[in-house]
């Protein structure tokens, strides 16, 4: 505000508060002039719900270590790789959840959540086990795109949706189905966790956008089935997780998708299905994590 313009401002509150009293008349010049200022800050807060979300919109601040030695015990999240594009994420608060479930890719105990796209059925199924409570589907069951954000016990997941190709059950000379495909989101104990799916196209600004910050992402690594590898590499670079968990790893081999993302990535192979991750013990270095199975 000018000062011009401040001092029009001042001059018009006089006038209108003339038969008011002098302390009052103080308050509400200050409540004011100040105004637009309080509405402007309270329009720039995060959004709620997603902290990925409003994280992505704010520079990373390093915490001291003699911080994150004082801070409250670390939650961890165990990753298992079953199978395909199934991985199973179990979160501190004992919630269980399993991608693109199709039912053929188990392992422990029966999953919590399971979130599917139906690209064939390797990702999914129309008939989970019953005793799922939570079934969540990547396309629209009523013509529409999916919309998922649902909090279930420690657990954000929410989706953003992607289109995908027609196969030979469809009509394979139509167009892509629209919105057939999601790339799932879980937020637990202060990590970012995205799973793409069954990826068949670049993604846009407008999809970055809708995703935000990922700490952790499950890509497809085919080259074929679902995008070239050069387009799945140029997406993994741009998204800047701290780990990269590879799936459709029957077709590619790995040395190849690691010369496609580029060397400031490195490689940990494990001869396990399993590991454990929490927020404070994510990699400084970006790195592509092998867990066994294909």
């Amino acid at each position: 505000m000018t000062p011009r313009k401040l001092g029009a401002r001042v001059a018009s509150l006089r006038i209108a508060l003339g038969c008011v009293p002098p302390m009052l008349r103080v308050v509400a010049v200050i409540l004011a002039l100040l105004g637009p200022a309080i509405s402007t800050a309270a329009a720039q807060e995060a959004p709620r719900g997603s902290e990925c979300l409003a994280m992505a919109q704010v520079p990373p601040r390093a915490k001291p270590v003699s911080l994150r030695r004082l801070a409250a015990k670390v939650e961890e999240v165990t990753i298992t790789y079953a199978g395909h594009s199934t991985y199973y994420i179990d979160t501190p608060g004992g919630v269980r959840i399993a991608t693109d479930f199709s039912g053929a890719y188990t392992t422990g105990r029966l999953p919590d959540v399971v979130s599917m796209n139906r690209a064939h059925s390797t990702h999914y199924t129309l008939f989970p086990d019953p005793r799922i409570p939570h079934v969540l589907h990547g396309w629209g069951d009523d013509g529409k795109p999916a919309r998922i954000n649902e909090r279930i016990g420690d657990v954000l997941i929410r989706n953003v949706t992607t289109d995908i190709r027609r196969y030979f059950m469809d009509d394979s000379s139509g167009e892509m189905i629209r919105d057939g495909n999601s790339i799932f989101i879980f937020e637990v104990a202060g990590l970012c966790i995205g799973h793409l799916g069954h990826l068949h196209h670049k993604l846009d600004d407008s999809h970055f956008a809708a995703i935000g910050r990922l700490d952790i992402v499950m890509v497809p690594i085919d080259g074929a089935y679902t995008m070239s590898l050069d387009g799945v590499s140029e997406i993994t670079r741009r998204l800047r997780a701290s780990v990269v968990l590879p799936m459709h790893r029957f077709a590619t081999p790995l040395d190849e998708f690691m010369l496609k993302i580029g060397q400031q990535f490195e490689i940990d192979e494990h001869t396990e299905r399993s590991f454990s991750i929490s927020r404070d013990s994510l990699p400084a270095v970006p790195t592509v994590i092998i867990l066994r199975g294909v």
